[in-house]
């Protein structure tokens, strides 16, 4: 299982909005995360607008390329991209950290 944590910027005046959209994720969307191995995943937003986000999966690239598979998925991103500073959709900047310390 591999441990993924990443790091995006949201736009300091869409942070409030972004809270909002994620208070609600679509049932549809976390199906599809669920369906697509995406597993305890969690998004960590700090006042300033960096957002750290944790998951776990047998594959990122494999998750990430089946959810870029899903209807929803491109809705989703279509609709958020806009609050992000990445230039790319937010699920494409993704990218993973080095782990260099983990306690078991």
């Amino acid at each position: 299982m591999q441990r993924i944590c990443f790091v995006l910027h949201v736009k300091p005046d869409k942070i409030d909005e972004y809270r909002e959209r994620h208070r609600a994720v679509w049932p549809e969307m976390r199906q599809a995360l669920h369906d697509t191995g995406w597993r305890n995943y969690s998004l960590f937003l700090r006042p300033d607008g960096t957002l750290i986000g944790y998951l776990e999966c047998e594959d990122f690239d494999a998750c990430r390329a089946a959810m870029a598979e899903k209807d929803v998925n491109t809705r989703w991103q279509a609709q958020m991209g806009d609050l992000f500073d990445e230039t790319t959709a937010p699920d494409q900047a993704m990218r993973p950290i080095e782990e260099v310390f983990h306690l078991d």
